[in-house]
């Protein structure tokens, strides 16, 4: 191997330790908390020439976080499923109380229940609202609000085979209607009612939103975004929170023709707004300073109701847990355009999504994700193999070059033109080709960190054990050899203190096991300082990579295992015959 292809090496997993470090040292900056200078905008996003709303108005339709206490003569009514437990409030006909009754904070099983909605007068309050706005025919409060008390007409407890449905009456004779149902996951279905049995026809439009109070916890780690998801005409729409805000100085609305959806989205769970397939409707994302609300809306168009009719518009409400198989369930039972792009893929989709996929269908016969991520590893390496079997040949011819690349490198001296010039001329008598050696390294880094944003991102890999001490794949390994494994009477640091980068646990040290064990199946760099930062690479990798995912690391060794059975056999059927034990022993020796 010459010096040129030592540098592209060198330079490949130096830019690799770069980025490594880059994203365990440098997430982007918070947002910022005080917003109050920026003006308050007309929430309802109306720019099809009616009246704007005021102040008192948009409080009345989009209630400010500082209600205070919850208004006890309005009751609950309770909401049980397989995967939902909470309730709907009645005050405001707002789906505000939920959690999910399959996901646990953290992995002790006594641990709260993962809580997605929260009602006002909680810390942050986070609840969905659907209703209708005025606009010929009846004056603003004379359709349901925040402050609208509805009655249950049906129903007593929301579960997946027993709707709910709310009903109010203003005083012009006008009746609404609010049927709530839901399915055994995490879908709503909400079909909004309107009975004229006033003595003029109306004209209303129904709107649906969901109302975030104070700006929610995040992860602040470029690689996933958090905040404002949707769809527009095939457009993935992503807004962090600061751009919100920005957004919000401007009142114009998105008009989608077709198919569309928005909501917000954390990194494992979603609350979205959905009209029907083919409908066409506005969507709009606001922040409100004065309330500290973030708020995503979506309204359909005007519908016009005379004397004695009634007009009915039926919507969808996903609040749950971001898991891949059931958001594409819907996506093609609903026909959601797009909708399985609510999982944050990242540039690499390309190549994320297969990854998730693959390791989704070999979970299916193994029933574990560890197992499952080393029979992709297996899968990549067998799929790979034809440009691995170039690479080993090519790097086995230079390992038996390599005595007579030793002599050259002695008659040139400290002469590199001539050193490279007769390196060149042994390859093309030789006809080997160095660079072939980097195709395995170079298809290696966009494979992993395709792995990494999956196991970063997909609810699937969260609290996913493998056998022993692995409970978390999408967690470090939690053992650490300061505490000796286990056997000294201390804990580790915590995993959010910079000291935690020298606590790794027993599968990082196979990594930089591994990666150097394959390293003595290469040929030896020429350059004195080319060899120490090579020897030094498996165990720099083995502290950065300690506190990555510990599906992550599992993946890098069994890719180092199965790549060091491939390159000796190759090399052994090359007539090379590796002594890596006397590697090591000499290894030892240079380092005495």
């Amino acid at each position: 191997m010459d010096e040129q292809t030592k540098n592209l090496i060198l330079a490949t997993g130096l830019s690799f330790l770069v980025l490594l470090t880059w994203m365990f040292f440098f997430p982007p900056e918070p947002i910022p908390e005080n917003f109050d200078s920026l003006p308050i905008e007309d929430s309802l996003g109306i720019s099809d020439g009616t009246t704007t709303l005021t102040d008192q108005e948009i409080q009345n339709y989009s209630e400010s976080s500082q209600e205070g206490s919850i208004d006890q003569f309005a009751h609950r009514v309770e909401i049980s499923t397989r995967n939902l437990k909470g309730s709907i409030w009645l005050k405001g006909g707002r789906i505000d109380d939920l959690s999910l009754v399959n996901y646990r904070e953290t992995l002790d099983n006594t641990s709260n229940n993962v809580s997605l909605l929260a009602p006002t007068g909680s810390n942050k309050p986070y609840y969905a609202t659907h209703g209708w706005v005025a606009m010929e025919g009846l004056k603003r409060e004379d359709t349901p609000n925040s402050n609208t008390v509805w009655a249950l007409k049906s129903g007593t407890i929301l579960t997946e085979d027993s709707p709910i449905i709310l009903t109010w009456k203003n005083g012009q004779g006008i009746i609404f209607e609010k049927k709530i149902s839901v399915d055994e996951n995490y879908m709503f279905e909400i079909t909004q009612s309107v009975i004229n049995g006033g003595n003029s026809s109306i004209k209303i439009y129904p709107y649906g939103n969901i109302t975030r109070n104070g700006q929610p916890d995040t992860i602040g780690f470029y690689i996933l975004h958090e905040g404002v998801v949707g769809m527009q005409d095939g457009e993935l729409i992503e807004t962090n929170y600061d751009d919100i805000i920005e957004l919000s100085k401007d009142k114009s609305t998105r008009e989608i023709q077709n198919n569309g959806w928005i909501g917000f989205t954390d990194k494992y769970w979603m609350s979205t707004l959905l009209p029907k397939s083919g409908q066409t409707f506005k969507m709009d994302q606001k922040y409100f300073p004065q309330t500290d609300n973030f708020e995503v809306w979506m309204r359909l168009p005007p519908v016009a109701i005379g004397t004695n009719e009634s007009r009915s518009v039926t919507t969808n409400l996903f609040i749950g847990a971001k898991e891949v198989s059931t958001i594409k369930s819907y996506q093609d039972s609903m026909n959601i355009e797009n909708f399985v792009d609510s999982v944050d893929w990242g540039w690499f989709f390309y190549l994320t999504k297969p990854i998730f996929f693959l390791l989704d269908w070999f979970n299916g016969f193994t029933n574990n994700m560890g197992w499952s991520i080393i029979l992709l590893t297996l899968f990549i390496k067998t799929l790979l193999f034809p440009l691995s079997y170039k690479s080993f040949v090519s790097m086995s011819r230079m390992k038996q070059l390599q005595p007579q690349m030793e002599k050259i490198k002695q008659t040139a001296g400290d002469d590199k033109a001539k050193l490279q010039q007769e390196l060149m001329a042994l390859y093309r008598k030789e006809k080997v080709n160095p660079v072939a050696g980097c195709l395995p390294i170079l298809l290696q880094i966009p494979i992993f960190f395709s792995l990494y944003k999956v196991l970063f991102v997909t609810i699937e890999m969260r609290h996913a054990p493998f056998i022993g001490w692995i409970k978390d794949l999408s967690a470090p390994d939690p053992t650490s050899f300061l505490n000796l494994f286990g056997l000294l009477p201390f804990s580790p640091p915590d995993p959010t203190s910079i000291l935690a980068i020298f606590s790794i646990g027993v599968y990082p040290i196979l990594m930089g096991i591994t990666m150097w064990l394959q390293q003595k199946l290469n040929p030896a760099p020429t350059d004195k300082t080319q060899a120490m930062i090579f020897a030094w690479m498996p165990w720099v990798f083995m502290f950065m990579l300690g506190q990555f995912s510990a599906g992550l690391v599992i993946y890098w060794v069994a890719n180092n295992i199965i790549q060091f059975g491939q390159q000796y056999i190759i090399m052994y059927s090359q007539g090379v015959k590796p002594d890596i034990f006397g590697n090591i022993m000499q290894a030892f020796k240079r380092s005495e």
